[in-house]
């Protein structure tokens, strides 16, 4: 069966993201700390931030990247979108929250910064965090650099002082129709699989894929979000709901990709459509806008159809 590829785009908007770069004795531990200090971040509806794992790094990864201390390690991102007021404060506030609870408690984990070169913009993390020693922590030279030694029951932790953060892009992201709900969720596997091969990008939803699609207002005044019931296999028939989907649809899944840059994101945008498109039972893939209401960082599915003299500028 051939899969219709519609030639649309995806909304994405601009973000401020900051880096962490999270170290541990091995990989089962380095995972326990990246699930924790990413987890509840699938959404800026109602999440903090939004946030996932870029890449595996030094032993056991992506070895071109070398961790300070020679450890596994990931390279983690929070976004949070440009147009939030106060959107530094938000950042630094989810940041700080997020390597004190869930990176400063995992065993043996350890906190760096990426990009160790001097910032206009950064954050003084390490200090922040290095209250909780009580008047014990100290700075101290590790691995080449000025880092806050933190004492804990379970020995020293590492923080790097300063994280930077920069602009950033979020929102792009594609639709799987299916015929049924194992080809849609098929399909989107495939499709984070491809993303997490392209450094600088994240899938913040939990194992990459979002089942429940949403469009911007409600019906309830109180919300902003609501599910997108065009898109919805069971409200088809529905007398007040003008469905959308492909004959023959059964279920539809959805991945986000936030990323670095515009073109992180279009790069593991096609290498993701490339993923999924041979999946049996995949009808369209699409995404979703908002004819630029929403955002002026277009992803299109189609590139080739759109030169960049045409589309939508990113600022």
């Amino acid at each position: 069966m051939t899969v219709e590829i519609e030639d649309t785009y995806a909304e994405a908007f601009r973000s401020l993201y900051v880096e962490i770069l999270i170290t541990a004795r091995d990989r089962q531990w380095l995972d326990h700390a990246i699930n924790a200090a990413t987890g509840h971040a699938s959404s800026s509806i109602m999440c903090d931030c939004e946030s996932g794992l870029d890449r595996y790094v030094g032993p056991g990864g992506d070895e071109s990247f070398q961790t300070p201390d020679g450890r596994p390690g990931a390279i983690c991102q929070l976004h949070v979108p440009r147009f939030w007021k106060p959107r530094v404060e938000k950042l630094e506030q989810a940041l700080l929250a997020r390597v004190s609870q869930n990176v400063l408690t995992c065993p043996t984990a350890r906190c760096f910064a990426p990009e160790h070169a001097a910032s206009e913009n950064y954050f003084r993390l390490g200090r922040k965090v290095a209250y909780f020693g009580g008047g014990f922590e100290r700075l101290a030279s590790r691995h080449g650099r000025d880092v806050w030694l933190i004492p804990t029951m379970g020995g020293d932790f590492y923080i790097d002082r300063r994280f930077p953060y920069h602009d950033g892009v979020m929102g792009g992201n594609l639709w799987f129709m299916a015929d049924s709900v194992d080809a849609s969720l098929s399909a989107a596997e495939r499709a984070v699989a491809a993303c997490q091969e392209i450094p600088g990008v994240i899938t913040p939803f939990p194992g990459g894929v979002a089942a429940s699609g949403s469009k911007a207002g409600s019906r309830y005044k109180f919300l902003f979000a609501s599910t997108n019931e065009r898109f919805c296999p069971t409200l088809r028939d529905q007398q007040d709901v003008t469905t959308e989907l492909p004959d023959g649809v059964e279920s539809a899944m959805e991945i986000i990709i936030n990323g670095t840059s515009l073109e992180a994101i279009s790069a593991a945008t096609q290498a993701a459509i490339s993923a999924a498109s041979g999946t049996p039972g995949l009808v369209k893939i699409s995404a979703g806008n908002y004819g630029g209401r929403l955002g002026k960082s277009w992803v299109w599915l189609i590139p080739e159809n759109h030169p960049v003299e045409s589309t939508t500028p990113t600022t």
